[in-house]
């Protein structure tokens, strides 16, 4: 299983940082508050509808994703984003404000084994920002691009005097994106899929919602079909 990979898409980095900074609109909160401390909040430039303000990164409440009018302000990050030969799902810019941190937690399915790939770009960080994915710091520069395992455990603290900001893109896997990984820096994790399954269930369950609850029943199911 992949952890996280560093691919060969650097972006330009001079104008992604001009053109974050030219953008005037309110940053949303980050819809899960209880996993950070501080300020974490959100930018949507591609969602479902194509709304600046739906933040939640998948299709629960319906419609086609589609690029919102924050990208359409911003020709640098949209003629990069171009070059994917991949469906493009969610397109974000995350914020970690100055001394804040991120608690520990897991994005369900949200691995490139499963289909669906989280790549970060940091577009402002600093020496004092600590990303830890499955308990092992990953230092991701400016301007660098970067694949993050979601699915496995990982937190992230900003304890340095300036924001962090990243943009965040959920892809679709198809051979275009699995040739990017193969010329790219890859590191691996070993993991238990039993426990780490059973681990994702008991998540599931305690956020007590209807998509939760069918989701944990739905990995149960396979869980009992390999025993």
């Amino acid at each position: 299983m992949v952890s996280h990979a560093k691919l060969p898409v650097p972006a330009p980095l001079e104008d992604f940082q001009r053109e974050v900074l030219s953008l005037t609109p309110n940053w949303v909160a980050h819809f899960n508050q209880k996993h950070y401390e501080g300020e974490w909040s959100v930018l949507s430039l591609r969602s479902p509808g194509g709304k600046s303000d739906q933040i939640i990164p998948d299709q629960i409440q319906k419609g086609e994703y589609s690029n919102t009018e924050l990208l359409d302000a911003c020709p640098a990050i949209r003629v990069w984003l171009h070059q994917f030969q991949c469906p493009l799902l969610s397109v974000r810019l995350l914020k970690l404000r100055s001394n804040s941190i991120i608690k520990e937690h897991r994005d369900h399915e949200l691995a490139f084994e499963n289909g669906e790939a989280r790549l970060h770009v940091p577009i402002f960080t600093n020496p004092y920002v600590e990303f830890y994915l499955n308990n092992n710091l990953v230092k991701m520069q400016e301007g660098e691009c970067w694949y993050i395992n979601a699915n496995l455990p990982h937190r992230v603290s900003n304890l340095g005097p300036a924001d962090r900001i990243h943009l965040v893109m959920d892809c679709v896997v198809n051979n275009w994106l699995k040739s990017v990984f193969e010329k790219g820096e890859q590191y691996f994790a070993e993991v238990n899929t039993s426990n780490e399954t059973r681990k994702i269930i008991q998540e599931l369950r305690l956020q007590n919602t209807e998509v939760s609850n069918r989701l944990a029943n739905e990995l149960e199911n396979q869980l009992n079909e390999q025993i």
